[in-house]
């Protein structure tokens, strides 16, 4: 018996160390990090209404580009659930955790996009193929977007009734919203700059988005020159909210960085999201938190790579993000989970 409690213990310690490996000093509120995936670019994994399975997407093995994937909470039943074809982003489930929807270029061309012109700097391309499409596990697809120009960054309200998405049909990447049929297409934004990455509070009653605003005319002339070939330049990314009609929009954030994959806390109150605010280097990305009203701010990762995506569980005790840490290789990318300490 004493042997047994010995080796019990001992397993016990090796298990806490290997926890505790995936926590950076000072990352105070974070407890019992387990690793989901364990290689491959995979990025924006997001729970079911359930809570019981996570939607994402990966480029890992033989796939040239994005597919979305589905897996259990704890990582295991990992499984491709989009075409194959094409390059896919943004999938997020239904209310019924039995259908999701995702944005893919698939119906354009099944080959993968081409890379962006990175003759343009650090730009991020958005595709005028993508369009947003309903799908279950079994593969059967329903388009609900197709106007001319990007349609993607679908995320939807926990009330379980709308979409809200990002497209490009007015021009400007702008916000919009819609019925989970795709039904009842509605512009929320109108101001000249990029908008997207919206998220829902968990009541429904605020919208949290990523936007860039092009303040001097050199700005202004970037900008119209990039965003005309399907670009965006992310790097002065600030953080709003605002109401589920568009109305009271508001700035949280004035850093002057690449801010973006906001998320709010289940009490609706504050905003965890990804910034190279304290970096030197704008390829180093942490996760924060800040209040509502852009007072409070807290950095709550300290990795010296890429932390993003963050996702709540509804009742606060657990965080989904993604991160370069413990990267076996340099380009990877893992989805991971956490105990979240207040």
């Amino acid at each position: 018996m004493k042997l047994l409690f010995s080796l019990l213990f001992l397993l016990t310690i090796n298990t806490i160390k290997a926890q505790d490996s995936l926590i950076f000093p000072n990352e105070k509120h974070f407890a019992n990090v387990k690793q989901l995936t364990l290689g491959g670019e995979n990025a924006e994994a997001y729970l079911s209404f359930d809570e019981q399975k996570l939607i994402f997407q990966s480029t890992h093995g033989d796939l040239a580009c994005d597919q979305i994937f589905t897996m259990n909470i704890d990582g295991s039943d990992i499984k491709m659930i989009s075409t194959g074809k094409g390059k896919t982003t943004c999938s997020y489930y239904l209310p019924d955790n039995k259908h999701f929807i995702y944005a893919s270029t698939h119906l354009a061309d099944s080959s993968c996009p081409p890379p962006p012109d990175r003759s343009k700097g650090y730009v991020w391309k958005l595709y005028e193929t993508f369009d947003i499409f309903l799908s279950d596990e079994k593969g059967n697809l329903q388009q609900l977007t197709n106007t001319e120009g990007y349609d993607a960054e679908g995320t939807i309200s926990p009330k379980g009734d709308k979409i809200i998405f990002t497209s490009t049909r007015d021009d400007d990447p702008e916000l919009y919203v819609m019925n989970l049929n795709g039904s009842d297409q509605k512009r929320l934004t109108f101001e000249k700059g990029y908008d997207g990455g919206a998220f829902f509070s968990l009541d429904g009653s605020k919208i949290v988005f990523r936007a860039s605003r092009p303040k001097t005319e050199q700005e202004f002339n970037d900008y119209q020159e990039l965003v005309k070939d399907g670009y965006v330049r992310p790097t002065a990314l600030e953080i709003y909210v605002m109401n589920p009609d568009g109305t009271n929009m508001v700035k949280v954030t004035n850093f002057g960085k690449a801010s973006f994959a906001p998320f709010f806390h289940p009490d609706g109150k504050r905003i965890i999201f990804s910034s190279n605010l304290n970096s030197n280097n704008p390829r180093n990305f942490d996760l924060y938190m800040i209040n509502i009203d852009g007072s409070g701010l807290e950095q709550i990762t300290f990795n010296e790579s890429f932390d993003g995506f963050p996702m709540f569980t509804k009742d606060g005790k657990k965080l989904i993000f993604a991160s370069n840490r413990n990267n076996k290789n340099p380009n990877d990318t893992n989805i991971f989970i956490a105990d979240w300490i207040e």
